[in-house]
C-alpha cells in the first residue's frame, strides 16, 4: 500500500482549490486549480489498499484504484498512467465530469471521508500528458475488417479506440461540425475545457481512427447504405430526446429545452459567430426545471452571461446531507450535492412542481407558476392552494432524456419503442452485425458507464468479426449500477 499509516494520520479529505467565484464568473475557464504537491501526495497516501477494494465495484470500469494511488504516492507517474489507462480510455473526461461512484464505495468512507479518488485520477492523466507519457498505440497488424461507429460521445470514442487498437479499420461518424458529442457541446468549458478532447483525438487519429464530421447517418447517409459498406456498425448516438414538460404555456416564447440553450452557448465559447438559436440570459430572470447535472450546467452558464436571477426547481424533496440509513455503504447514496455552479449563486427550491408558464399577453413567458409537490396515489402532483408565480423571462427544461432519436433507427429495423434501443447482453441487436452501446442502449447514464459500454461493445464486435477477442469486457449490457 502507499503509506501504511496514511489514513491514520491524514483523516480529512483535501481537494484542489477552486478559483474565487467573482473571478471565475468573468470567464468560462475551468473552476478547479492545481493542487499543492504535498497535499496531493497526502491524499493519495490515505488509500488503505483494502483486502477487498469495493471502489472497484463502485466504478463499472473496474479501475485499479489502490494500485494507481500507490504509484502516485511513490512518484511513479508513468506506472500510474499505465494502470489508469488499462481500464479507462479517457480519465481526463471522467476526472472532470464523473460524480465518482467509486468514492461512495471507498472502504475508508465507512469511518472517514473517502479517498479523493477522482482528483488522483485527474492528476495522473494531466501529468501524463504534460510529461509526454500518453502516446499513440497503433495496432501491430490490421485485420482487414471495417467498422463504422456512429456518434462521438464517450461510448463511441471508447469503442472506436479499442477497435482501432485491435487492428480494425474504424470510421467514426458525427453529425455535428466537431467531434465529441455532448462532451463537446453539452458540457460547458468551466467543467471541461475542449482542448482536453482535442489532444485525445490527436492520439486517436495517429493510431489510425478516421473521423467524418457533418454526416447525419439516417439522413445524409442511410443506415442501410452504411451497413452495406462495412463489416459491423456500432450505434453510439446517445440519449438525446429530452423528457417533455406537459403544462399549459409550454409553447410560449422563452421556454426552451436545456440543450437548446447549452449547445449554442458552447459554440460561442468555441469561437463560432452568428450562431443560430443562441440565447443570452443577460439581464433575464432564469428558471431551470430539473436539479441534475444538466440543470447545474444551465445555472453556471446563465450566471456567467449575467442573468438577473437564477432559480432551480426540483420536484422532489431536498436529499439528506449525509448517507441515510436505508442507503448503506457501499451503495451510491442520494445525498445533497452542491456543484461549483450552485456555489456561484442562484436559488434552489425543492418540492417544487410546475403548474404552468404565464403569458405576458404577447406570447412570451413572464412567470412560472409553481406549487408545492404533493405525493398521491397517482404520483407527485402540485398541491392545490400552494401556487405562486416566479418571475421568469427564460425557462429551461432540464428534466433528463428518454432515449435516442427514434424515427431513423426504427425505420432501419431496430426496436426502440419510445426509449433505448433493444439489444442482447452482448450489445448485439436484431440486425446482423449491428451493435448498440452507451446511452442509446442503456438510457441516460454516467460517463463511466458510457466508456465501459464502449469498451465492452468493442470486445463483442471484435469477437463477432474474428471469432475470439482479447479485448476487455468490463460490463454486460444488462449490468446495473450499485445503488440503493
Amino acid at each position: 500500500m502507499a503509506d501504511p499509516r496514511g489514513f491514520l494520520t491524514v483523516t480529512e479529505r483535501e481537494l484542489p482549490p477552486s478559483r474565487p467565484v467573482p473571478i471565475r464568473l468573468l470567464d468560462f475557464h475551468e473552476v478547479q486549480e492545481r493542487q499543492d504537491e504535498s497535499a496531493f501526495i497526502r491524499q493519495a497516501g490515505r488509500c488503505m489498499d483494502c483486502g477487498v477494494p469495493f471502489c472497484h465495484q463502485g466504478c463499472p470500469l473496474g479501475n485499479l484504484i489502490p494500485e494507481f494511488n500507490d504509484a502516485m504516492w511513490r512518484g511513479q507517474t508513468a506506472r500510474a498512467s499505465e494502470l489508469l489507462h488499462a481500464t479507462n480510455n479517457f480519465p481526463e473526461f471522467t476526472g472532470r465530469a464523473c460524480p465518482a461512484p467509486c468514492e461512495s464505495a471507498c472502504v475508508l468512507g465507512i469511518s472517514q471521508p473517502a479517498v479523493t479518488i477522482k482528483n488522483v485520477e485527474l492528476t495522473i492523466v494531466d501529468r501524463a500528458f504534460e510529461q509526454g507519457l500518453v502516446v499513440p498505440q497503433p495496432p501491430e497488424r490490421m485485420s482487414g475488417r471495417t467498422v463504422a461507429v456512429v456518434g462521438t460521445g464517450p461510448a463511441g470514442l471508447a469503442c472506436a479506440q479499442q477497435l482501432t487498437r485491435a487492428g480494425h479499420s474504424v470510421i467514426v461518424y458525427e453529425r455535428e461540425d466537431r467531434i465529441g458529442g455532448l462532451l463537446r457541446y453539452g458540457i460547458p468549458d468551466f467543467k471541461l475545457e475542449k482542448h482536453h478532447i482535442d489532444r485525445r483525438l490527436e492520439q486517436m487519429r495517429r493510431e489510425g481512427t478516421r473521423f467524418r464530421t457533418g454526416v447525419a447517418v439516417g439522413e445524409d447517409l442511410p443506415w442501410e447504405t452504411l451497413r452495406a459498406r462495412v463489416d459491423a456498425v456500432v450505434v453510439c448516438t446517445g440519449a438525446t430526446l429530452p423528457r417533455e414538460l406537459s403544462v399549459p404555456g409550454r409553447e410560449l416564447s422563452g421556454v426552451h429545452w436545456a440543450m437548446d440553450y447549452l449547445v449554442p452557448a458552447n459554440r460561442r465559447q468555441a469561437g463560432d459567430a452568428d450562431i443560430e438559436g443562441f440565447i443570452d440570459a443577460a439581464g433575464l430572470h432564469v428558471v431551470v426545471i430539473g436539479g441534475g447535472d444538466t440543470g447545474s450546467d444551465c445555472v453556471g452558464t446563465a450566471l456567467r452571461q449575467g442573468a438577473a436571477s437564477v432559480t432551480t426547481l426540483a420536484i422532489g424533496q431536498k436529499p439528506p446531507v449525509s448517507r441515510p440509513d436505508h442507503q448503506p455503504w457501499p451503495t451510491d447514496p442520494r445525498v445533497f450535492e452542491v456543484s461549483t455552479s450552485h456555489e456561484e449563486g442562484g436559488e434552489r427550491r425543492f418540492l417544487a412542481s410546475t403548474v404552468s408558464a404565464v403569458d405576458d399577453g404577447d406570447g412570451n413567458v413572464v412567470a412560472l407558476r409553481v406549487a408545492r409537490t404533493a405525493h398521491t396515489a397517482a404520483g407527485r402532483v402540485p398541491q392545490p392552494g400552494t401556487e405562486e408565480d416566479l418571475p421568469a423571462d427564460l425557462v429551461l427544461i432540464a428534466m433528463g432524456f428518454t432515449g435516442p432519436e427514434q424515427e431513423g433507427l426504427s425505420a432501419w429495423g431496430l426496436d426502440v419503442d419510445g426509449g433505448p434501443v433493444s439489444r442482447d447482453d452482448d450489445y448485439s441487436t436484431a440486425l446482423p452485425g449491428v451493435f448498440v452501446a452507451g446511452d442509446a442502449g442503456r438510457g441516460q447514464s454516467l460517463i463511466v458507464w458510457a466508456i465501459a459500454e464502449g469498451r465492452a461493445a468493442a470486445a463483442a464486435v471484435d469477437a463477432d468479426l474474428m471469432g475470439e477477442t482479447s479485448l476487455p469486457r468490463p460490463v454486460a449490457a444488462t449490468d446495473v449500477a450499485m445503488t440503493a
